[in-house]
């Protein structure tokens, strides 16, 4: 049998889908990456397996199929995900955009526009919020910088995109899953991915204080216990479709098709 390339997001709220897969080394190979570069990487064909941002799905190969189940969701708040801005939301004529991103960065801009009602000039960056915020009025950020960061230190306000998605639509937003091609995966490696999954949460609280460290573990337990859901259940492929119809509403995908899995 040969072994799965799975890549893998490099923050927090990946962490447990993946607790215990270095131990699956029959089953998987596994590399850390931020969003953006694990989609590259299933693009071109370097890693089989990848946890991509939803919205990449829609961007790869139209043999993609998603592994039933499993998801970085939130319902309401994400903590993670995040506008930084020195003036009200709607006053916002510039941004900072995270280049880590792909998902979020799409959903920006559906929410400027549906939610906001504003349409900003939209500056990729790395995310540095005080290099960000000194170029734009408002910065946004994705994974751990976003859920780290103080506004209060900063003298910002955070407005926060998954309590905005859930407030327009009253469903869930679905951040990533992994996909790949079609055939691309046995059915004992998508029973491994699951049992991961399930060990993950059920160990979030001791994840997030070897991930974190002592100062900011209280932040990461409360993160992963309250913020972040990883079962793409049917409230979650509903969100997940109101997303991929809004994409194409404002032009951010070329095609819409609905989600199939392995």
């Amino acid at each position: 049998m040969s072994v799965t390339r799975l890549g893998a997001v490099d923050y927090l709220n990946a962490r447990p889908l993946v607790y215990g897969l270095e131990l699956e080394s029959r089953l998987f190979s596994v590399r850390f990456d931020v969003p953006s570069k694990c989609a590259a990487l299933l693009h071109e064909g370097s890693i089989d397996i990848g946890m991509i941002p939803s919205i990449e799905y829609l961007r790869g190969a139209s043999a993609y199929r998603i592994v039933q189940g499993l998801g970085i969701i939130s319902d309401g708040p994400v903590a993670s995900v995040a506008v930084f801005t020195s003036r009200p939301i709607e006053a916002v004529r510039s941004m900072a955009v995270d280049t880590s991103s792909r998902t979020s960065a799409s959903l920006l801009t559906i929410l400027c526009r549906e939610a906001f009602g504003i349409n900003p000039e939209l500056t990729p960056m790395g995310p540095d919020l005080e290099t960000m915020l000194t170029r734009c009025d408002a910065a946004m950020v994705i994974g751990d910088p976003a859920l780290y960061a103080d506004p209060d230190a900063l003298n910002v306000s955070k407005v926060d995109l998954g309590e905005h998605w859930t407030r327009l639509t009253g469903l869930p937003f679905v951040w990533a899953f992994w996909a790949g091609r079609a055939g691309g995966l046995s059915a004992e490696a998508i029973e491994a991915l699951t049992r991961a999954r399930d060990a993950g949460v059920a160990a979030s609280d001791r994840i997030a204080e070897v991930y974190c460290g002592a100062e900011r573990a209280a932040l990461g337990r409360a993160y992963l216990r309250d913020n972040i859901q990883y079962t793409l259940d049917d409230r979650a492929e509903a969100g997940l479709k109101e997303y991929y119809k809004l994409a194409a509403l404002h032009g951010l995908v070329d095609t819409v098709r609905a989600p199939a899995f392995f």
